[in-house]
C-alpha cells in the first residue's frame, strides 16, 4: 500500500518536472522576441478582456521582461525541473532520503498556498493546496511509521 502511494508521489513529481522543462524550453524559444506583442496576441487568442486585472498584470508583466531575465528564468525552470526529476526517481526507488526531501519540500509550500487561498482564493488555488497537505500527510505517515517500524524489530 505505501510503495503504491509513494509512487504515486514519484509520477506527480515527474509530471511537476516536465512541466517546468516545457516551460523552460518555452522561455528559451521566447528571448529576443517582443514578449509583450506575444501577450497580447495571447490576451487576444483566448478572448481575454486585455482591461481587466489578470490581463493587465500579465500584459505588464511581459513587457517589464528583458532577454537576460528570459534566460534566468528558463534556467531557473530548468534547475526545477532537475529537482523534479531526482525527487521523482528517487521516490521510485524508495529512496528514504527523497522521502524526506519530499515532505519538506512539500510543506515549505503551504504557508505561501494558504496566503493565496487567503488572498485569490480559486477552486484551483484550493486544489493545489489540498494535493499537497495530502502529498505532506502521506510522506510524513510512511517516514514515522517506517520509524515505528524499525524501533520494533
Amino acid at each position: 500500500m505505501k510503495n503504491k502511494g509513494v509512487r504515486a508521489i514519484a509520477v506527480l513529481e515527474g509530471f511537476k518536472g516536465s512541466v517546468s522543462l516545457l516551460v523552460g524550453f518555452g522561455l528559451h524559444a521566447l528571448a529576443g522576441r517582443d514578449i509583450h506583442q506575444l501577450a497580447e496576441l495571447l490576451v487576444r487568442h483566448f478572448h481575454l478582456n486585455p482591461a481587466s486585472h489578470l490581463s493587465s498584470v500579465f500584459l505588464n508583466a511581459a513587457s517589464d521582461l528583458t532577454d537576460s531575465q528570459m534566460v534566468l528564468l528558463a534556467l531557473a525552470a530548468f534547475g526545477y525541473s532537475v529537482i523534479r526529476f531526482i525527487e521523482a526517481f528517487g521516490l521510485w526507488r524508495g529512496l528514504v532520503w527523497t522521502e524526506w526531501f519530499a515532505l519538506v519540500s512539500g510543506a515549505i509550500y503551504i504557508p505561501f498556498e494558504l496566503y493565496e487561498i487567503i488572498t485569490h482564493a480559486s477552486f484551483f488555488n484550493i486544489g493545489i493546496f489540498l494535493i499537497n497537505v495530502l502529498v505532506v500527510w502521506y510522506m510524513s505517515y510512511v517516514l514515522f511509521s517506517n520509524k515505528k517500524e524499525h524501533v520494533k524489530h
